[in-house]
This record gives C-alpha cells, structure tokens and sequence, in this order.
C-alpha cells in the first residue's frame, strides 16, 4: 500500500459511493487505474464490503442500549448457544467478547424501553446468563465508521 491507496481508503470511508472518476480526480489518478487500485484493495480485504449507512432515528431506532454479560460457562457449548442467540436477534447491531469483568458486550438498537424489555426476555430465553446490566445512551457524542489511518502501513 502507498499514499494513493491510502488516499482512495480514506476518501471511500467517506462516501462509498464515489466513481472511479471522482476517486482518481482527488487522488491524481485516470478512471482505470484508480479502479485497479480500488479492486485491489478489496481483494486483499482491505476493503471489506461498501453499504448505506441508515439514520437509526429515521427508520424508528430512538433507543441504544449498551448490554453487559457476564457468564459463568465458557464451555464451547455454551459460547455456540450464545452465538446462535444474537444472531437471531436483529436489534443486536455489534457484540464483543471483552477481557475484565465482563464476558460479552452488546450494542442493542429498538424504538423504546418497552420493545428492549421484549427484546430482554427474549436473550435471556435463549441462552443462561450469570448476569446481565444494561445501560441506556442519554446522548451520542461521536459515531464514525471510518476507520484512523494515520498507523497504515504505507511504502
């Protein structure tokens, strides 16, 4: 990787849906070679994939829970149980497995308390949990999708 790709990788973290004309114009490059260079950069998964970004507010997503899991099973079994869980729970948007006292960490999105409740009863039906803490967003102060580049790798 060099600075042009970098350039492209930051220039499409900021709107993916910019043509190879519009890339190459900021980047220095024609059309055809900045479309290699972006084909490039997805083949060697850099680039892992292009979509829209919703407004969770537009499409009646007001509410952001952050859920905190502490299990007292890390069996296989049971972490395939979990995993089979949040993948059938759609409001589940981001879920980690974190060091510390707390075992797993779940972004949860709904349009209120209510249907977190629902949402609530159903994880809790699906797989054991030792302990489960929620804490709701008052406020979203920073959310980005572009990754830092700055630490790149660049010849």
């Amino acid at each position: 990787m060099d600075e042009v790709d970098r350039d492209i990788v930051r220039l499409l973290q900021v709107d993916g849906s910019l043509t190879a004309r519009e890339l190459g114009d900021a980047v220095g490059l024609t059309p055809t070679p900045c479309w290699r260079r972006v084909r490039a950069l997805e083949e060697s998964g850099v680039i892992t994939g292009r979509v829209a970004l919703v407004d969770p507010a537009a499409v009646n997503l007001d509410v952001t829970a952050l859920v905190s899991i502490r299990t007292n099973d890390h069996t296989s079994r049971w972490v395939e149980t979990f995993q089979s869980a949040i993948d059938q729970l759609p409001e589940i948007v981001e879920a980690y497995r974190t060091s510390g006292d707390i075992d797993y960490l779940l972004k949860v999105l709904v349009p209120s308390i209510t249907e977190f409740d629902r949402f609530y009863k159903r994880l809790i039906d699906a797989v054991d949990l030792y302990d489960v803490r929620t804490t709701f967003v008052m406020e979203e102060m920073k959310h980005t999708t572009a990754l830092p580049l700055h630490h790149m790798t660049v010849r």
